[in-house]
Parts: structure tokens; C-alpha cells; sequence
């Protein structure tokens, strides 16, 4: 334990002096540095929606750096959670208006076969694996047809919002135990492409962010419940 806590020490003072030598260096990494749990919070939205990021498992991976630095994983875990709930219930929202019809459309055919068969043979299990396995396992697939197959709302978010939390703890997880050795490859990424690194990371994340409420926007404009008579309701999964 004194061992445990020791370690824990030093990766909070490492991670201090990470930060204070960022800040004094450039006040915009300061800036970005202090944006992190609310980019976690809004990349986790993206993240677990129909619209894909440009990499995948980034928030993991920014549970995982944040974590290493000693910031609260329990607001880490608290906030990515309730982002990745937000994400699936405006796929599962838009995937139950649209019907089967959008999910023929958004879902390359090759697999839309297979996922309709699972959710119909194994609903909880079809939502429980998607949203807590690393990529390339898909999620937005399996989130779509659980609105389209008109699986119950309080079964999908009950199972999602678990499954996403056991995935967000596991991350934090790592980032607390193996911290020294992520936050001497961070700090050394950082000390030699800080800045251009740094704006390029959270240029795209915003862009990313920016570009998935607009599509979310668009396609709650353009999906209305009436036309759910083009699914194929007897297809329910209860």
C-alpha cells in the first residue's frame, strides 16, 4: 500500500510540473490542458453515436492520459458515461423514427443481416458486447437497430449506459496503474510537438464534434415518426 500510494504521489507531482511547464511555456496549452474533462464529456457523446470519429477509441485513450495524470477518474468515468448515455439514446432515438428503412441505408449490407439477427435472437447481449468491447468491434450498427427493432428504451439504456461505464472504469484503470509509463511517453510527445500536436488533436475533435451534432440535427429534421410504416415493425424485439 505505502508502495501503491507512493507511486501515486509521484505521478501527481510529475503531472503538475507537466502542466505548470506547458503553461508557462504557452498560454494556449494551459488552455487546452484545462479543457479536458469537458472534451471528454463531448468526444464521449460523438463517440458513442451513429456518426464515427476520426479515431476510433479516442476516449478511452483520453481517459487513459487523463487518468495517468492523476485527474479524478471518478469524474472521468462519471462524465464519459453519462456522454456515451446521451450518444447511444440520440442513435437509439433516431434509429426508432427512422425505421428499418434508415437502417438499410446507414448499415453497409454485408453485416445488416447478421445485426438484425442478433438483436432479435440476443437483444441485451447485442448492445451489451458493441458497447463495452475496444474497436474494431462496431457500435453504431447494433445502437441503430435497437431503436429500428423497437427494443425497449429502459433495456437499451440500462444495458448501454453499464456496459459503457465497466468499459470508461477499465480505462481508468489502466491509466492509474501504468500511468509512469504513458506519462513518460505523453510528456515526451509533448516536450518536442506540444503545440502542433496539441492543435491537431483537438482540431479534430471539435470539427468531429461540430460535424456530429449537425448530422444528428439534420437527421432529426429530416426523419419523422410518420414514416415508421416503411419499417418492418413485426420485427420487435421486447
Amino acid at each position: 500500500m505505502r508502495a501503491a500510494a507512493t507511486i501515486i504521489a509521484n505521478l501527481a507531482q510529475a503531472a503538475q510540473k507537466a502542466a505548470s511547464s506547458h503553461s508557462a511555456r504557452n498560454p494556449f496549452l494551459h488552455f487546452l490542458f484545462g479543457f479536458g474533462l469537458l472534451g471528454v464529456f463531448l468526444v464521449s457523446i460523438v463517440d458513442s453515436s451513429f456518426v464515427p470519429l476520426p479515431l476510433p477509441g479516442i476516449t478511452d485513450i483520453m481517459i487513459i492520459v487523463m487518468s495517468a495524470q492523476h485527474q479524478s477518474w471518478f469524474l472521468l468515468v462519471l462524465l464519459a458515461t453519462i456522454g456515451s448515455g446521451l450518444g447511444g439514446w440520440f442513435s437509439y432515438q433516431v434509429g426508432q423514427s427512422g425505421g428499418m428503412a434508415f437502417l438499410e441505408k446507414h448499415v453497409p449490407p454485408r453485416i445488416f443481416k447478421r445485426v438484425c439477427e442478433w438483436m432479435e435472437n440476443h437483444a441485451i447481449l447485442s448492445v451489451a458486447l458493441p458497447a463495452v468491447m475496444p474497436p474494431p468491434m462496431p457500435l453504431s450498427p447494433f445502437v441503430l437497430a435497437a431503436g429500428a427493432l423497437k427494443m425497449s428504451r429502459k433495456k437499451f439504456l440500462t444495458t448501454f449506459i453499464i456496459s459503457r461505464c465497466l468499459r470508461h472504469a477499465v480505462a481508468a484503470w489502466l491509466g492509474i496503474h501504468y500511468g509512469r509509463h504513458i506519462l513518460h511517453l505523453w510528456n515526451s510527445l509533448s516536450a518536442k510537438y506540444a503545440t502542433p500536436v496539441l492543435i491537431v488533436i483537438w482540431t479534430a475533435i471539435l470539427a468531429s464534434c461540430a460535424f456530429a451534432f449537425w448530422k444528428l440535427y439534420k437527421t432529426s429534421r429530416t426523419v419523422h415518426p410518420g414514416k415508421q410504416g416503411l419499417a418492418k415493425t413485426s420485427n420487435t424485439v421486447a
